[in-house]
């Protein structure tokens, strides 16, 4: 089954794209976002101290997001998964790396949804409203976007350099449903 990661920067349509193709290609949507918006409603000193995290805008830690992240790819590798918020920084991708070559498995796909900071901030705005998530304001966004620009963006160049026979890079400025028709058409072709 296929192995993806969704790149590009917060608001981009990473997980709305997740979403449509998991269901197209039937396999697990692994959003990190989502996996710690699940773990705030523990009440825990952990989810405490997640919540300080992101309401600042802040990424959370390497060691926090491996430990998740890994014990849901073991449940996955062999029925194919997408990664979406995951690898965010370069110990995160040594990490996926690792488990790829200790599960001897390796990735089919990776999608860079590239947009521009105005198109972006406006279209975050309008989501927080829709759905009301408090990590959705102006100052967060600023934070969340040169955290992706100074970590995550070098994280996927070096995916871009290193993997450049599956990585595709996606005009994120356009419509939802064009989105997803390039890259379902990338899908096919392989």
């Amino acid at each position: 089954m296929k192995k993806i990661i969704f790149f590009g920067p917060p608001g981009a349509g990473k997980g709305t794209q997740a979403k449509i193709i998991s269901k197209f290609l039937n396999i697990s949507h692994l959003s990190t976002g989502d996996i710690l918006r699940k773990k705030l409603l523990d009440n825990d000193d952990l989810a405490k101290k997640l919540q300080s995290i992101m309401s600042s805008g802040n990424l959370v830690s390497d060691d926090i997001l491996n430990s998740i992240v890994s014990s849901r790819l073991k449940n996955e590798t062999e029925k194919g998964f997408i990664l979406d918020g995951y690898p965010r920084t370069l110990a995160q991708s040594e990490f996926l790396n690792n488990f790829f070559l200790e599960t001897s498995s390796s990735l089919d796909f990776i999608f860079d949804i590239q947009i521009n900071f105005e198109i972006l901030k406006n279209r975050i705005i309008k989501r927080s409203s829709e759905e009301g998530r408090e990590d959705d304001n102006i100052n967060v966004i600023e934070t969340r976007y040169n955290e992706y620009i100074n970590s995550t963006q070098k994280v996927s160049n070096i995916y871009k350099d290193n993997y450049s026979s599956i990585f595709y890079e996606i005009d994120g400025s356009q419509q939802i449903q064009e989105i997803t028709k390039k890259i379902k058409n990338i899908l096919k072709k392989s």
